[in-house]
């Protein structure tokens, strides 16, 4: 999708292998409204303790990212480097150095080539085009087998406003954040805190519900920029029917990138929406749905088409949600295997076996505990993802 006042372009730097686009530049003809969600890793990498401190200006102008190189655990000298990067772009955009922000993807403790960004500088900027998006979502690729890409447009007001998002990820994935990248530019007229307030509700139902492994990692990045030239009347408050328009486009726009990490989870054959159903409190049946979504026999079996209902209550066991292990019905898709917490048959385990066949399937656990209800999207575990994490830096 085109939006108005954005372009985009990508390189490729030579970063950690040639001839693949490894550098990517986002950049506003105007300085956007921005707002952003991190990792909550305590071991955070130079980009996002950077950005991070520039994003309290409550705006950017550009976005730097590059793939193969983390820039995370490189201490002072990584910082400098983050810091140094982004004043190339800001002298090649002819910008504030504090309106570019920065993120990185790739190999952990080693230090990002200052030299080949650099290099790459005038090429990448000299490349800015308004259908360039495309170019910069192969860009910030590591693992991922396809780039990931989408749109939503709603109306504000009478104004036609649109948003447009890129992520990367595909291991390493688990909230709170996942290890992941996306970029949402849309030309939404927002005030800051409230663009924030609505990503951070946003992320909490799309991002923070996903699974592919159970691991958070260092570079974990929401950006979105809003260059205000929709039309619409400025949102400054977070509760009025345009705000939730907005909130309710961004939401669906960031849920639709999140289930695309999962269906391209390294080695995935399977995309599996946990459901937890009247479960005593929020907290519970998103905890429950969790501990069952990351757990490696449960995934294992999802892999082997095994529908062994027995790793799942056991997850449910050790996850911390109240329940009666007596009470416990579960599904696959509509298909009831289990019941008060005993297995119906054999019958209604082959039927429940068919639906594992499926590339995308729906396991419901009701608990019979209270009225609240909770998700998180899974991958199955293959062997495939053993070969992909074991040969991933060489």
């Amino acid at each position: 999708m085109i939006i108005k006042g954005f372009t985009y372009a990508a390189v490729a730097a030579g970063i950690r292998k040639k001839d693949r686009l490894d550098l990517g530049l986002i950049f506003s003809e105007k300085p956007a409204v921005a707002a952003g969600v991190f990792t909550t890793n305590r071991v955070k990498a130079a980009p996002v303790l950077l950005d991070m401190e520039r994003l309290e200006l409550g705006g950017a102008q550009a976005l730097l990212v590059n793939s193969g190189v983390a820039n995370a655990c490189t201490g002072k000298i990584g910082m400098q480097v983050a810091r140094t990067c982004t004043d190339l772009a800001a002298a090649a955009l002819n910008i504030d150095g504090n309106l570019v922000q920065i993120a990185s993807t790739g190999v952990i403790g080693e230090q990002l080539p200052l030299e080949k960004v650099a290099a790459a500088m005038d090429e990448l900027v000299a490349g800015l085009s308004s259908s360039g998006y495309d170019e910069v979502a192969r860009a910030i690729m590591t693992t991922d087998t396809v780039p990931k890409t989408a749109a939503r447009t709603c109306s504000i007001a009478g104004s036609k406003v649109k948003l447009f998002g890129m992520a990367k990820g595909a291991g390493m994935i688990m909230p709170d954040m996942a290890t992941m990248l996306c970029f949402v530019m849309t030309d939404a007229n927002i005030n800051a805190d409230i663009l924030q307030q609505h990503l951070a509700g946003a992320v909490k139902l799309s991002f923070n519900r996903i699974t592919v492994d159970g691991d958070t990692s260092t570079n974990d990045t929401v950006l979105v920029l809003a260059n205000c030239t929709s039309g619409n009347p400025e949102i400054t408050a977070f509760d009025t029917e345009e705000s939730n328009v907005f909130s309710a486009a961004l939401t669906d726009l960031l849920k639709d990138l999140a289930l695309q990490i999962v269906a391209d989870g390294e080695g995935a054959t399977k995309l599996v929406t946990i459901k937890v159903i009247n479960a005593a409190s929020e907290g519970d049946a998103v905890q429950a749905a969790r501990t069952i979504a990351n757990s490696a026999l449960v995934k294992t079996a999802f892999f082997g088409e095994d529908a062994n209902w027995g790793r799942i209550i056991a997850a449910l066991g050790r996850s911390g949600a109240t329940f009666e292990q007596h009470s416990v019905d579960i599904f696959f898709d509509d298909v009831l295997l289990v019941q008060d917490g005993l297995a119906l048959g054999a019958a209604a385990e082959a039927q429940a076996t068919e639906v594992l066949k499926h590339k995308a399937f729906t396991v419901t656990v009701d608990l019979k505990a209270g009225q609240t209800a909770g998700e998180i999207y899974t991958s199955d575990l293959s062997i495939e993802y053993i070969k992909i994490n074991a040969d991933y830096r060489s």
